[in-house]
């Protein structure tokens, strides 16, 4: 089932249609488990550049996949077409794939039934939100940017997805969940200015207050002098915090635990970053993206992974979970990061209480180099700047840095209240801007 702007589609599939949809499966079924998914998806998105909105589409596109076992056996079949015949076939399918596969001997049959929490995982006005609201926005941040002769690129975006997970053992689990975006590259000259926001809500993606923060970064900009490589204080913006974290919430694979490879190996239960740092997944939080349940049909919680410093939980699948006698298995789908202590108000109090250090708006292409002990490497991007006396005095030109989060985050000066970052690499996050005694920067790059 899929379509594109300026055709019609069926309206979204509901939890009754989708309970009847793997009722039809479960019936039709000779496997020992069986499981369906679904994921169906009506997304918006206005595209800008140069000034100018460059595509203002929509899209629509749903998938059932039926998921059989049988002796430890398994196979899985996906469908866009949700016919009654499509289905079936899709059955089918599956059931043949699985009598063809090798023994799984990591298998296991679906979760046992739960009642999943119920989150306001689809907020109405983005649900409503459409290509002329899209525009509207789009168009603010234009209309700003054209008004200091500096040039926009960016995105707005709205979804809406319906997603359900069911199991012939009585497994059940319905939500809408509903998503905002907005991201803004202004360009002056050489100089590059960033922002980005992601909500539940697309009335708080604040496109004006981002918008003016992307068009200063620009323009502060524009004087670049040279520094020489070496290790610095630093001040990390959020995005630049969490641009480190999700490299080391990765890391905490609990297979890679269990062979040894694992940078925490051994720290279970041991001091592994700063004693006030806090790690905890608040899928309830209302600026994060938390969810129900997750694609195993798992419950999302709340939950501590890092408390005081303490490295207290790992990343574990259903199988390493029941073979390590974990459960329930913790989730990490909303994490919000703390610094316990006397946060100052805003970045611009960490920098007035700066002597000397390197101010990194964000970093990208990081990079692992040895994932022993975290050794990761990347570059600073869309505003960096030398901050002296509690000033910024210049931009400088971008660095490539090499230096483990497991190593700088040892020890933190000062700090800010938790904010909303969002990169590529993880999605969303809530960490503070820090203030780092020293960072690793090994070269200048080329622009």
């Amino acid at each position: 089932m899929t379509s594109v702007s300026g055709r019609s589609w069926p309206h979204m599939t509901s939890r009754d249609e989708f309970r009847f949809l793997s009722n039809l499966v479960f019936t039709r079924s000779s496997a020992g488990q069986t499981m369906v998914s679904l994921h169906d998806h009506h997304a918006g998105t206005t595209r800008f550049a140069n000034n100018q909105v460059v595509q203002n589409v929509d899209t629509r596109r749903g998938i059932l996949s039926v998921s059989v076992a049988c002796d430890g056996r398994h196979g899985t079949a996906s469908t866009t077409d949700f016919t009654a015949g499509a289905i079936q076939d899709t059955l089918v399918r599956a059931e043949r794939i699985a009598r063809v596969s090798p023994f799984d001997p990591e298998y296991l049959p679906p979760p046992p039934p739960y009642e999943f929490p119920v989150r306001d995982t689809a907020r109405s006005e983005t649900v409503a939100a459409g290509p002329s609201r899209r525009l509207e926005y789009a168009n603010e941040a234009i209309g700003q940017c054209r008004m200091e002769n500096l040039m926009a690129a960016g995105i707005v975006s709205s979804s809406m997805t319906a997603v359900g997970i069911a199991a012939g053992n009585g497994l059940f689990g319905y939500e809408h969940r509903g998503e905002a975006r907005f991201s803004l590259t202004v360009q002056a000259g050489d100089a590059t200015g960033w922002s980005a926001a992601a909500h539940r809500s697309i009335d708080h993606l604040r496109v004006q207050e981002r918008t003016l923060a992307a068009i200063r970064k620009a323009k502060s900009g524009r004087d670049v002098q040279e520094l020489p490589a070496g290790d610095y204080p630093v001040i990390l913006e959020p995005a630049a915090v969490a641009g480190l974290w999700a490299w080391l919430i990765w890391a905490l694979d609990a297979k890679s635990y269990a062979k040894g490879t694992s940078p925490f190996a051994g720290k279970l239960g041991g001091l592994v970053v700063d004693e006030r740092i806090r790690l905890r997944n608040m899928p309830d939080h209302p600026d994060l993206l938390g969810e129900g349940f997750t694609a195993e049909g798992l419950a999302s919680g709340a939950s501590v992974w890092i408390d005081h410093g303490i490295l207290r939980q790992l990343v574990y699948d259903r199988f390493t979970a029941k073979a390590d006698g974990v459960d329930p298995i913790p989730t990490l789908d909303a994490p919000a990061l703390s610094v316990e202590g006397l946060p100052v108000a805003s970045i611009q109090d960490l920098v007035k209480n700066t002597e000397r250090a390197i101010l990194v708006t964000n970093f990208w292409y990081i990079r692992p180099v040895n994932a022993r002990n975290l050794l990761l490497t990347g570059m600073t991007r869309d505003g960096t700047f030398l901050v002296e006396k509690g000033e910024i005095v210049s931009a400088v030109k971008n660095f490539r840095f090499h230096d483990s989060p497991l190593a700088v985050f040892q020890r933190i000066e000062a700090w800010t209240h938790p904010m909303e970052a969002v990169n590529a690499e993880i999605g969303k996050m809530l960490v503070p801007a820090m203030v780092l005694p020293r960072f690793h920067f090994s070269s200048m790059t080329k622009f």
